[in-house]
């Protein structure tokens, strides 16, 4: 399975994966990017490889691109790194996520033939397109004549993007969310969660709990449930047990994805930290309700502090403007060769942004700095670019999940 799109790779993936291990094989599985370690790329059964594995693995691969001088691009080295484990750990089927774009991603290469698309929002517009048609037509030429393709929910121009790729395939089958494949959810009735009832041309699948925060989720789970369902029609698995996927299902869980770090370990500070991967305005609109639901739980000081960072090619004011602009802001830089400087972000910020706006170098400074304005039981946002989110991880003495 290759599962493209704008947001939701990650999730989707993770769903797929506990869904793949309930039907009794062996899944590799490649996210992108990682959050701390570049092992988290490589996973057998949604567990990261260890170092020693990696680099194994990793050697491999060096030693051939030495060998025959083949050009090095990150992506593919990756890539290949993760395909070299995955034949020595002898897995059935692979799971992979495409970076950026779709026919052109590393993992392309792989020959997987379900390919999902998760959704299409308006990111790299530099490098795929600066319309959701044309980002569309980029994503799904992943598609090859004879996959199984799976589409997530489009924007109507986004739709017409993907049909008229489609329409120059062949042997294709195609299950589109709201046709094909159609869910519905509801409260757990002990109250503590929600139940998803997925319908595919295969089967129907009743009461599946969605352990990841925010409605988006649901459609996340959905759509990998009906990509195992395409992998079980095309026969690279048998059907799932019933009660094993609702089991693999609730113990899924996705690092960095509205992950509440209660108490942060931060020095002696006794609040918490939200932190959320979003990295362009769409992923942050989508995931807002559930910041703002953090931000009204619990006795607060004052108002959640942002912890803020981004790559210089980002929409700045869009991805700030779907949350309260009197909250206080720390504008900081990751260790990305790509990463905005924080004077760059302050002068992006929308005229009529209210609260304060402090500006620092590094993580760790920042992470401090929003404690320190939080105040004691006080609440500290993180978001804007997954390396934020991994370097968080890290300076909060958490490892790499």
């Amino acid at each position: 399975m290759l599962v493209v799109g704008t947001n939701g790779k990650g999730s989707t993936c993770a769903f797929a994966v506990a869904a793949v291990t309930a039907a009794g094989v062996r899944v590799g599985s490649m996210p992108s990017p990682h959050l701390q370690e570049p092992r988290e790329r490589i996973r057998i059964d949604g567990v990261p490889v260890t170092r020693a594995e990696y680099a194994k693995a990793f050697a491999e691969v060096w030693h051939a691109i030495e060998l025959h001088g083949l050009p090095v691009l990150a992506q593919g080295i990756h890539a290949a790194t993760a395909a070299v484990h995955f034949r020595r750990a002898g897995v059935d089927v692979a799971v992979a996520e495409a970076s950026i774009g779709g026919s052109r991603a590393a993992a392309a290469e792989l020959g997987l033939d379900v390919k999902v698309v998760t959704g299409v929002g308006l990111d790299h517009t530099r490098l795929l397109g600066d319309s959701l048609h044309q980002i569309a037509r980029a994503k799904i030429a992943a598609a090859q004549n004879g996959d199984h393709v799976v589409l997530g929910r489009l924007a109507p121009e986004a739709a017409a993007g993907a049909e008229q790729v489609l329409r120059d395939r062949s042997g294709l089958t195609v299950w589109r969310m709201d046709h094909e494949i159609r869910y519905t959810a509801r409260p757990s009735a002990s109250g503590t969660g929600t139940l998803v009832d997925v319908t595919t041309p295969r089967t129907v699948h009743r009461g599946l709990p969605c352990p990841l925060s925010g409605a988006h989720q649901h459609h996340n789970l959905a759509t990998a449930v009906a990509a195992v369902d395409a992998m079980a029609e095309r026969g690279h698995i048998r059907e799932p047990d019933s009660e094993l996927l609702r089991a693999r299902l609730a113990a899924t869980r996705w690092p960095g994805r509205l992950e509440l770090i209660d108490p942060a370990r931060l020095d002696h500070w006794t609040g918490r930290v939200l932190l959320e991967g979003a990295t362009n305005p769409q992923g942050v609109a989508t995931v807002a309700p559930e910041i703002l639901r953090h931000a009204r739980a619990g006795d607060l000081p004052g108002p959640p502090v942002l912890v803020f960072a981004a790559m210089h090619d980002k929409d700045v004011p869009g991805m700030l403007a779907p949350l309260p602009s009197h909250w206080p802001l720390v504008l900081t830089r990751t260790g990305s060769h790509q990463a905005a400087d924080p004077a760059a972000l302050h002068h992006q910020l929308a005229p009529g942004r209210q609260g304060p706006c402090l500006t620092t170098d590094g993580t760790p400074a920042a992470l401090r700095l929003a404690a320190e304005h939080a105040g004691p039981g006080g609440l500290v946002v993180v978001l804007g670019s997954l390396r934020l989110v991994g370097e968080t991880r890290t300076a909060l003495g958490l490892h790499p999940a």
